[in-house]
């Protein structure tokens, strides 16, 4: 059993990535992390994917199936199942993961700040602007952590998401802002591994050169997925493909938390 760190950078492609994210290239060379492809569940769009990966069942059976759709999720998910362990859930996420797992329709006041038991994501941390700065958000997963020592963390930044659908994917801003997501991400991540977590750094969807995602193609819905475990060992550049379904029964799976039946696919092992 382990702790489970999940960052989920919005709008990350999988090229853009391997190309341009250095440290965690590091660690897939030096077979100290794993690097899988996954090819996005459809449709290539935020809160549905969000969705997709905290409940491991596609849009068309959770039916959250465009951002406009704003409630509660009504699939079993990672938070729900991790809290009812008695286990400690925080996110330092947008504010449709709140409406996702906590309150729906958001209350930029009450909801911005949480510290609950009685929630889904039990220590919460939420903003509501596309270009809020990920550096602030980085450093607040980081309080979290060593506030609370959570069983899972989501950490989401939305910059890569701003950056590509401002400028477009093929541009020097969304390919520099994957180098400063790395960057900053760095030592967090060897602080994160002292402490014993497994971190998943992965994308809910690309994006395209004219700045849109949503769509089928391999630039819209391919998302690099890479494994960083705690005792160093990785299986570099995998080679493999992986599904979004299998991330919600793998984080389940690593925190010795049963899985639901709703999530049919199974685990990814790390052996």
């Amino acid at each position: 059993m382990t702790k489970v760190i999940l960052v989920l950078s919005d709008g990350l492609r999988y090229d853009v990535a391997k190309d341009n994210m250095g440290f965690l290239g590091h660690l897939v060379e030096n077979k100290l992390a794993s690097l899988y492809k996954i090819v996005g569940e459809l449709p290539s769009m935020s809160r549905p994917m969000y969705e997709t990966i905290h409940t491991g069942v596609p849009s068309s059976e959770h039916s959250i199936v465009a951002n406009s759709i704003i409630r509660l999720s009504k699939m079993p998910n990672i938070f729900q199942s991790v809290a009812r362990a008695g286990k400690v859930t925080a996110a330092a996420a947008y504010s449709w993961y709140s409406e996702l797992y906590n309150r729906a329709p958001y209350n930029p006041i009450d909801d911005k700040e949480v510290d609950n038991n009685a929630l889904n994501i039990q220590h919460g941390r939420f903003y509501t602007q596309d270009e809020y700065p990920d550096i602030e958000l980085f450093n607040i997963a980081t309080s979290l952590v060593r506030k609370f020592s959570p069983d899972y963390l989501l950490l989401h930044p939305m910059g890569m998401d701003y950056h590509g659908e401002t400028y477009g994917s093929d541009s020097k801003e969304y390919r520099n802002h994957a180098v400063y997501q790395d960057s900053k991400l760095a030592p967090l991540i060897m602080e994160w591994k002292e402490l014993g977590y497994t971190i998943f750094v992965t994308g809910d969807h690309g994006i395209n050169k004219d700045g849109a995602h949503g769509g089928t193609t391999p630039e819209q819905r391919t998302v690099p997925f890479f494994v960083i475990n705690p005792n160093g060992q990785g299986g570099g550049d995998t080679g493999e493909t992986s599904s979004h379904l299998q991330i919600a029964p793998t984080i389940l799976k690593l925190l010795d938390v049963p899985i639901p039946e709703t999530m049919k696919q199974k685990p990814l092992s790390f052996d």
